[in-house]
């Protein structure tokens, strides 16, 4: 709740913004005036003479950082997953990850008139995309390995909206919704099955006792993984196409940060599969004596979501992001020199095949790293205690040190305030000297 009032003071301060600029918050006024604005200027803070379009994008893109979670205020995600496994698949799926990004593609017409913001917007977007997938890489939380999914995958939408692809981000949108309910609501069949035990290396061998939640678990990882001819394969492929095709260095940087993701993306979901139902059980033999499949009621939902999960993408692809669609019509705005849909249609297709390879050879090294009847222990565990993959590990494991420089710089200090300052000195120090017990005194 903190980290998210951190990005509503972004929200805020854009709607006083747009207010004082159109002095009205209704966006057909707001559309049809903004290229009217695109060279007035307004002081704000220090700034004497701040483009006022671009001041109100970035504090719509500072709020939408906080509810999409992208990097900086990518904290609270995972923390969220202590909460009840339907809340985090609502979360995640249909309601608060997916309102910043939607608040960016229902604006585009204001983010089309400030090139500076979207190229902010694109490496924002395709770092969180990068360091959430490599986090996910470690992750031994059943649950926190899809919720660092979710975040990059975030991280995709975010970078396709820079790039000025509103409704590539909404397809991604709508079809990273199905598969990721899909897999929040299999894991969370899987740790009903095992009297609720989340940590992956306590289990494994699950292949024969809940098969149920293993098909729905690797339908929905398939889609996740861009697997050909499922859902996510028809929206994550455009995104990274759309973000090769761009003629920008931005664009470029994008693509293989997003590619490294796909690779990323490809390991942790292959070894989470691995680990939960192919290896062998490390199981609490009370938990294997008691697992058992979730009932009618748990599953028919799965049923739905496996079913979009296999054909959503490829009955909706010409209906959202076919070249010359008329289904948005005047809703999302593209101006004409960032449209690259065409040559994204028309790229070579060994670079179109980049991010697939990407994602075959994460889940190759998944397969001879994580499954152990395949390699000798020996040889992992020899390369496991190596230098290079001691320090890696051991900053992953960290997340690249962010909620260490959050604890360090912000809420030690915030808590020392508020304990020895606020409590201490005013609360009990002068209310008690000029209350009770100033009162009570002898003089």
């Amino acid at each position: 709740m903190l980290v998210n009032r951190v990005g509503d003071l972004g929200l805020v301060l854009s709607i006083c913004s747009i207010f004082l600029s159109f002095k009205t918050l209704d966006y057909s006024i707001i559309f049809s005036l903004s290229s009217f604005s695109t060279e007035n200027s307004f002081s704000f803070l220090f700034f004497n003479s701040a483009d006022r379009l671009s001041v109100i994008t970035f504090f719509i893109f500072f709020g939408a950082l906080g509810k999409s979670a992208q990097i900086g205020l990518h904290i609270w995600l995972p923390d969220a997953m202590e909460g009840p496994t339907p809340v985090s698949a609502l979360i995640h799926a249909a309601t608060l990850v997916t309102a910043g990004l939607f608040l960016i593609i229902r604006c585009s017409v204001l983010f089309e008139e400030c090139p500076t913001i979207l190229s902010i917007v694109t490496i924002m977007g395709s770092l969180t995309a990068f360091f959430a997938a490599s986090v996910g890489l470690v992750q031994n939380d059943l649950k926190k390995v899809i919720a660092y999914s979710t975040c990059s995958q975030l991280g995709f939408m975010m970078f396709a909206c820079g790039l000025s692809h509103y409704s590539i981000a909404l397809f991604h949108l709508a079809n990273h919704a199905l598969f990721k309910a899909l897999l929040f609501l299999s894991a969370g069949c899987v740790i009903h099955g095992l009297l609720d035990e989340q940590d992956l290396r306590k289990m494994g061998g699950l292949l024969q006792i809940l098969p149920i939640s293993y098909t729905m678990i690797l339908i929905g990882s398939l889609a996740l993984v861009g697997f050909p001819f499922l859902t996510g394969f028809y929206s994550k492929d455009v995104v990274l196409e759309v973000a090769l095709s761009s003629p920008t260095f931005i664009g470029n940087f994008a693509h293989w940060l997003g590619c490294l993701a796909a690779f990323c993306t490809s390991f942790y979901s292959f070894r989470l599969i691995f680990l939960t139902f192919l290896n062998n059980t490390n199981s609490n033999k009370a938990y294997i004596e008691n697992a058992h499949e979730a009932p009618l009621i748990m599953v028919l939902p799965l049923m739905f979501l496996a079913f979009g999960s296999i054909f959503w993408g490829f009955f909706s692809k010409d209906l959202f992001i076919g070249v010359g669609t008329p289904f948005f019509l005047t809703s999302l705005t593209t101006n004409f020199d960032n449209l690259v849909i065409l040559e994204a249609e028309f790229a070579p297709t060994i670079l179109k095949n980049i991010p697939f390879i990407f994602t075959f050879l994460g889940a190759l090294l998944s397969f001879f790293l994580i499954n152990c009847s395949v390699t000798s222990k020996t040889v992992i565990f020899d390369y496991k205690v190596g230098f290079l993959y001691r320090n890696i590990y051991s900053f992953l494991t960290k997340k690249w040190h962010f909620d260490q420089l959050a604890n360090e710089l912000i809420i030690h200090k915030l808590m020392n305030f508020g304990y020895r300052i606020s409590f201490q000195t005013l609360d009990k120090g002068s209310i008690e000297v000029f209350g009770p017990f100033g009162s009570s005194v002898k003089l």
